[in-house]
């Protein structure tokens, strides 16, 4: 049986994944959810890749589900380990050499004020509330949880919302800051997934680096960054579809 490995973007954990994470379990599927050691300053993107690595210890037939930031560390995680398939979720594609931090500007992000919010998250996390000068330097004070000027959490109740941002974690630095070590894109099927909402990553933005640097037209769904929050039933169906199980 297929075992989904859920790996979380910047400044996220296992929480952001629980509703999808249910709504698997519930259908009978084995799901690992991995927590990285974004809090920890000596962990870099190959440390990420070690959690992942022990995190599957004793599964196989693994699909990777890689959010967002997790774009980098999923790639490391196939070079190591038996990967049947790999589905980037609104993810960064790395280049070989290039650091998340320059792949903002690499891939011609085009909203500088949101691609400061994702930095801000990429680097800070923990407090998302006007106390936290570093946060405010990156997103627009009308953006609180789940309002429309919102890049992450847009799409979601506002409960769900406000609790999502209370979940953020305290992100280091140290992993934006180190090149993407891999010389190419591992040889595994590799399905890329946009929402078509997503302010953080636009669907037009993502269209062109799936095609880019991928060579695939992505598979689209509704919602913003986060729809394992709010699409978990859909983003499960899409999931069996891909690792060849039979969906709901």
């Amino acid at each position: 049986m297929t075992t989904f490995v859920l790996i979380p973007g910047a400044a996220c954990g296992s929480w952001h994944w629980h509703l999808l994470e249910a709504e698997l379990r519930a259908r009978g599927r084995v799901v690992v959810s991995v927590d990285l050691p974004c809090e920890d300053d000596a962990a870099g993107l190959e440390e990420y890749a070690d959690a992942v690595v022990a995190a599957v210890t004793g599964h196989s037939r693994l699909t990777l589900v890689a959010h967002s930031f997790a774009g980098f560390t999923a790639p490391l995680v196939c070079a190591r380990v038996p990967v049947d398939s790999l589905v980037l979720l609104a993810a960064m594609v790395p280049s070989p050499g290039e650091t998340p931090d320059e792949w903002w500007a690499a891939t011609g992000h085009p909203d500088a004020q949101v691609r400061r919010a994702g930095r801000a998250a990429q680097r800070a996390g923990g407090d998302t509330g006007a106390g936290d000068d570093t946060w405010a330097e990156g997103v627009p004070e009308a953006a609180v949880p789940g309002s429309a000027a919102d890049p992450f959490f847009q799409d979601l109740p506002p409960g769900l919302a406000a609790e999502a941002a209370a979940r953020w974690r305290r992100q280091s630095e140290t992993p934006a800051a180190r090149p993407w070590p891999m010389r190419a894109w591992p040889d595994v099927a590799t399905r890329f997934l946009l929402c078509r909402q997503d302010r953080l990553f636009p669907a037009p933005f993502l269209r062109a680096v799936a095609a880019e640097r991928l060579g695939v037209v992505p598979d689209e769904m509704a919602g913003g960054h986060f729809p394992m929050l709010s699409r978990p039933v859909e983003l499960a169906d899409r999931l069996e579809r891909y690792s060849g199980a039979p969906a709901r």
